[in-house]
């Protein structure tokens, strides 16, 4: 399969539209081994996706996620992320294959950072994230414009461009 586009990438990975955008599909769960007590219930030790933002798709909105997370880029176009720690700092990395640019292969998120993508151009960019512990839709907040601007008023052109 050389240079697939992203019609045929979905179709092949099967994936499926993701909540914050763009598209996605589970890989991987430790369900071989012993569940983690997050406190509000288990959680797999691990979990892993592919996720893709492409053309029609190029945004992952605001979002923030208690477990780390490792993205992995794969193929396609470079992705930049956007994350803001608790105290407001803003960190912008670019998940890519040109390392001579500054691209990277890999980005560690831990949890507890809002966190937004965006495919720059190009028709997609494919990834895939290793999640400890595992993901489980109650760690996941989606973010709302008005409070990420109240918290992060500094940042306010990019939190308008990646809610809706």
């Amino acid at each position: 399969m050389n240079d697939p586009d992203s019609a045929a990438l979905i179709e092949r990975l099967g994936l499926e539209p993701h909540v914050e955008g763009g598209y996605f599909r589970r890989t991987f769960q430790a369900d071989h081994r012993e569940c983690v007590d997050q406190g509000d219930g288990p959680r797999f030790t691990m979990t892993s996706i592919y996720y893709m933002l492409t053309r029609e798709s190029p945004v992952g909105r605001w979002h923030l996620n208690r477990s780390d997370i490792v993205h992995y880029f794969h193929l396609g176009s470079p992705v930049s992320y956007y994350l803001i720690d608790a105290e407001g700092r803003l960190e912008t990395v670019e998940l890519g294959p040109d390392l001579e640019a500054g691209q990277q292969l890999q980005l560690t998120v831990r949890g507890g950072m809002w966190k937004a993508s965006h495919l720059q151009a190009g028709e997609y960019g494919l990834i895939s994230e290793a999640v400890a512990p595992g993901f489980d839709d109650q760690d996941m907040q989606l973010g709302e414009e008005a409070s990420l601007l109240r918290a992060f008023p500094q940042h306010h052109e990019l939190i308008r461009a990646f809610t809706p």
